[in-house]
């Protein structure tokens, strides 16, 4: 057993610098909050900033675009031809579609 033993240097036998391997793996690999589930958490941070910045400008663009309507007579007229195909009397409204691809 002696011979089994005499091949491992000194500070490999320390059973401190073993315990402060073992920890350093669980923290880092195997326990809960470690490095790979840390940068998943991180990416989908940046995802949710990104989106949440994208929906406050669109936000921002649908309440100027709701002001305008409230004011704008004009703008309510213009709303109304072309989202809902409205047209005047004695006026022809073409609607052209675009073609689907296969």
């Amino acid at each position: 057993m002696k011979l089994l033993f005499s091949h491992i240097p000194a500070w490999l036998k320390n059973k401190f610098l073993i315990a402060a391997i073992a920890f350093l793996a669980w923290i880092l690999f195997f326990d809960e909050k470690d490095l790979i589930a840390g940068s998943r958490r991180q990416s989908e941070l940046k995802e949710l900033k990104a989106g949440k910045a994208y929906y406050t400008q669109e936000i921002a663009k649908e309440q100027k675009a709701l002001e305008e309507l409230r004011s704008d007579p004009a703008a309510i007229e213009k709303f109304a031809r072309e989202k809902y195909g409205m047209k005047r009397e004695n006026e022809e409204l073409f609607l052209v579609q675009k073609a689907e691809k296969d």
